[in-house]
């Protein structure tokens, strides 16, 4: 185990900034999740997804299974280069992934509402697909508007700020 993780704040950090590669492979695993869950309606692979979400949201992939086994076993024997992004937005992403599968989980499995429960894991399938298959990542997306909005100030991520302007300038 790396010496950062040993500590409780290296355990309970996020990492910045993000391989581009995992964050899509990540998200490739949370798509299949979903569309099973949508195709299957097995409300039971629900919490699995959230705590996948709140783990990542508490430490990226130090306590989530799936990131574990995307950063050290699958992502390392891909083909592709590491591409470094902000990790700010990333940890959003996963907020709002964590909001969208704890509320699937209360509405469908202690409320009995599968419905709306099967909504929310629709929206997961699909900002989880756009992620994995076209790099659209729609936390980062809500993430930057609010940045610019200025809700979020830019001294939580100076390199979203520099990403922001350097969109502008191409």
């Amino acid at each position: 185990m790396a010496a950062h993780t040993t500590t409780l704040r290296g355990v309970f950090s996020f990492p910045n900034p993000v391989n581009e590669v995992s964050a899509r492979t990540v998200a490739g695993g949370v798509a299949v999740a979903a569309l099973v869950t949508l195709g299957t309606r097995w409300p039971w692979l629900l919490p699995f997804m959230a705590y996948g979400f709140v783990a990542r949201v508490a430490s990226g992939p130090t306590l989530s299974p799936w990131g574990q086994i995307v950063t050290r076993v699958i992502v390392p024997r891909l083909p592709f280069k590491a591409k470094l992004i902000a990790g700010p937005p990333k940890r959003f992403a996963q907020g709002m992934g964590a909001v969208l599968t704890v509320g699937a989980t209360l509405l469908w499995i202690v409320f009995g509402l599968e419905i709306p429960g099967l909504v929310l894991v629709g929206l997961v399938a699909v900002a989880a697909t756009l992620e994995s298959v076209f790099a659209l990542c729609i936390g980062c997306r809500v993430f930057d508007v609010l940045m610019r909005l200025g809700v979020i100030p830019p001294t939580v991520c100076e390199a979203c700020s520099n990403l922001s302007l350097a969109r502008t300038r191409s």
